[in-house]
């Protein structure tokens, strides 16, 4: 079964016992979760059982919870450079800091006050590999887990990410620091939890994430900060989308984009929940005009470790029109918490700009943003299919540890091979990465 298939047989089965923010009694009386008979079934049209009285779109969002009180403390941003490490398929960033000051990791947003100038070496690791059966019944993960490895008492502290809305009266004392040494879990009080960042002194480092306590009165009364994201499916029939809703948490939004790079997808960028969301419940999702939505229309918000497979659902659109809504509600209480519009401009092929530029010209134009923007490991497999490289140069080039030096030698090497390289090369990444190509044609 593939990962897509899977993701999709997974929600239709809810998913949940995936889900590491679920305890054992969360569907039981009192939950969040509605009872297993009253969910809709697969496949459903999204208006046919809603009248338009309800699908209608308020003129503005309904005033609830909000989060208006989280607001994100302004640091400096350092952009790491990133490694990537073919072979272990993951990615690891390495952050120069200039000085003595706090600094805050542009892509991840993890957060550093430092003594002095030091190099902080970083990545995001699965919660899921490291908590036991028993830790998953007493604590929920609050943010990414980080592998960091740096020069010993220069930091003076570390600024982990999460996701929880202190925007509420939240009990920050359940709150803890999680270290792994030698497969064990010690826990630490953080030295204080803002808005968006769990801060601890003087830290030791090893693996470090932030954790919260489950308890039954409070896990689904805990707010949290999230993120839906859309993606169109740009191979695939008619207009297809997948929706995720996840917490906000970056480590987890950076999976869903590798995955959905791999199939050939297209983020369209939408605003987050406008108010927080609970761990436990079930959120459906229903549109203005008539779509198919599958396997259900339902989603369970829960935390799932960047390395499993998120669940989403396919919204089918047959026929597109100027502008489609799209609500998401609580199945609790039917309280609206995000609302958006797709419209034609957001998903319409990109228009190539008028010309007869062949291969060899529109690599010696573009070699440079080439070199610097191409992610080019989606389409090693069509260039090696198509004999413009053979396996012994993919293999080569998938061992390159930066992007930039990858598509360095992958450019310089279909130069050296001469003008129908050259051509192959530019059809299969017009195909692969069309709004990419746009971008570099039109923008000339």
């Amino acid at each position: 079964m593939g990962r897509k298939a899977q993701a999709l047989g997974q929600l239709c089965g809810w998913g949940l016992r995936g889900c590491l923010s679920l305890p054992h009694w969360v569907s039981g009386a009192g939950g969040c979760c509605p009872r297993a008979q009253e969910m809709e079934l697969a496949g459903q049209v999204g208006t046919a059982q809603e009248s338009n009285d309800e699908l209608e779109p308020e003129p503005d969002p309904p005033r609830q919870r909000n989060c208006c009180s989280c607001f994100r403390e302004d640091l400096p941003q350092v952009m790491p450079e990133i490694i990537q490490e073919a072979l272990k398929r993951r990615t690891m960033y390495q952050a120069h800091l200039p000085g003595a000051g706090i600094f805050q990791c542009s892509i991840t947003g993890l957060g550093f006050k430092v003594k002095s100038a030091v190099t902080v070496t970083y990545r995001y690791a699965s919660w899921s590999r490291h908590l036991s059966k028993a830790d998953e019944e007493m604590w929920v993960p609050a943010g990414p887990l980080f592998h960091i490895k740096v020069q010993p008492r220069v930091v003076q502290e570390v600024h982990l990410p999460h996701f929880i809305c202190l925007a509420e009266d939240v009990d920050t004392s359940l709150c803890s620091i999680a270290h792994f040494k030698s497969e064990k879990m010690i826990l630490e009080r953080p030295t204080r939890v803002v808005a968006f960042f769990a801060v601890l002194r003087n830290p030791s480092f090893s693996l470090l994430g932030m954790l919260w306590r489950k308890l039954r009165s409070t896990l689904n009364s805990l707010p949290m900060h999230s993120l839906v994201l859309i993606y169109q499916q740009l191979r695939a029939a008619n207009t297809t989308f997948h929706l995720y809703l996840i917490p906000d948490d970056n480590s987890v939004k950076q999976a869903i984009e590798n995955q959905e790079k791999d199939w050939n997808s297209k983020l369209i960028p939408k605003p987050p929940p406008f108010s927080p969301l609970f761990f436990g419940c079930i959120y459906r999702v229903t549109s203005t005009d008539l779509v198919v939505i599958t396997p259900e229309a339902h989603l369970p918000f829960c935390y799932k470790s960047p390395k499993e497979q998120q669940l989403f659902v396919e919204i089918y659109i047959k026929n597109m029109a100027e502008e489609i809504g799209l609500l998401m509600t609580n199945t609790r209480d039917n309280t609206e918490v995000w609302r958006a519009s797709l419209r034609s401009g957001d998903i319409n092929p990109p228009a190539f700009a008028s010309t007869n530029m062949s291969g060899g010209a529109f690599l010696k134009k573009h070699k440079a943003k080439l070199c610097s923007r191409m992610r080019q490991l989606t389409i090693l497999p069509h260039l090696r299919t198509a004999n413009v490289i053979n396996s012994d140069e993919e293999e080569e080039l998938r061992g390159q540890n930066t992007n930039v030096t990858r598509n360095l030698i992958l450019l310089d090497l279909i130069e050296k091979k001469g003008l129908e390289a050259q051509e192959q090369f530019y059809q299969i990444l017009r195909l692969k990465d069309p709004y990419f190509v746009a971008d570099l044609e039109n923008s000339s």
